[in-house]
């Protein structure tokens, strides 16, 4: 069963999944979920081996290997982090977007992967508006796929560098992650739940190392049903309770592109669920503040928590390149099973 964006919105209880457990290509990643644990482990720990590799033999992992970055979004951190972590590896990209394409044009997704194969393109790292388009794409072409954010499903590589994040700051030094791994740290996550691929990925990914996740929102974002979404999901209106239990803060955006029409009172919710200064002070003085991007200054958090010395912003774009990294060496030099 292929998932929808109409299915993901109408619950968060059962997020669906393609009918085989894995990917046609084991080179893919299409959701956190094709990776196991142990194949999380070796993807982080393969991302600091390449971060300090010598740029040079770096640079001939992936030499003269075709790569094609399909954004139907527009996008800054996600793409250029992709396509600069595919030349650090001498990888040939090309870039295409819906507005420079035949995309344009009323192009189906088929068409345009089947396009990019015969052009001699060896895997895709799509990020598309609807729900399920990386396993179209994948069944299409039977090439490696790799999602970069499907509508309001999943973003797999940014719950990697999250949870990279994470660790380095929580859990210093582990070089190996398992079930217990973060026993014992809560990650509240706040705002905008329900229109979030990057909730859904953490939420699938964190507490099978043993996190607790708190999610925080307001009803009209944050349905009751999402706290049955996933072992460890819990939910706390109330968000400063939620940060007196918390080790790591993940701010999200309102994404007034998925509103729909939906009417919020943002005096409202900057009252009840803005990350201030002094509201972070008060209830979290020691954890860590993070953010996907792109960040809303002054809606969901203010510009003194976003540059201050609890944050991890900036972190995490950092560390999205070392894990992207390694998902596209997965990508082109898998082994059958490999992340199984």
């Amino acid at each position: 069963m292929t998932p929808t964006a109409t299915a993901l919105h109408r619950t968060l209880a059962t997020p669906p999944a393609p009918e085989s457990a894995f990917p046609h290509n084991p080179g893919s990643l299409l959701s956190i979920l094709d990776l196991s644990v142990e194949g999380v482990s070796r993807l982080l720990a393969r991302a600091t081996e390449l971060e300090h590799m010598d740029p040079i033999v770096r640079d001939r992992i992936l030499a003269k290997h075709r790569i094609a970055l399909l954004f139907y979004e527009s996008s800054t951190r996600t793409r250029t982090s992709f396509e600069l972590a595919c030349k650090s590896l001498g990888a040939d990209t090309a870039l295409i977007s819906n507005l420079s394409s035949s995309i344009e044009k009323g192009e189906s997704l088929k068409d345009t992967g089947l396009t990019l194969r015969a052009l001699g393109a060896e895997a895709i790292i799509l990020r598309h508006n609807s729900s399920g388009a990386p396993w179209l794409l994948e069944a299409s072409t039977h090439l490696p796929v790799v999602n970069a954010g499907d509508g309001m499903h999943e973003h797999p590589t940014q719950a990697l560098l999250d949870l990279r994040t994470i660790l380095a700051h929580l859990r210093p030094g582990v070089t190996a992650v398992g079930p217990e791994t973060l026993a014992g740290v809560t990650v509240t996550i706040v705002g905008d739940i329900l229109h979030s691929r990057v909730a859904r990925s953490n939420m699938l990914l964190l507490p099978r190392l043993g996190a607790r996740v708190l999610f925080c929102g307001p009803k009209e974002l944050l349905p009751e049903q999402a706290a049955h979404a996933a072992p460890r999901i819990e939910i706390e209106r109330d968000f400063d309770r939620a940060l007196a239990q918390s080790q790591a803060v993940m701010m999200l955006r309102i994404q007034a592109e998925r509103l729909a029409g939906l009417q919020l009172d943002l005096d409202e919710y900057k009252a009840k669920y803005q990350l201030t200064g002094q509201r972070l002070a008060a209830h979290a003085p020691t954890a860590i503040v993070m953010h996907p991007g792109p960040i809303i200054r002054g809606m969901e958090i203010t510009a003194g928590v976003a540059d201050g010395p609890q944050s991890t912003i900036l972190e995490q774009v950092t560390n999205g390149l070392a894990i992207r990294m390694a998902v596209m060496e997965r990508a082109l030099k898998h082994e059958q099973g490999e992340g199984a």
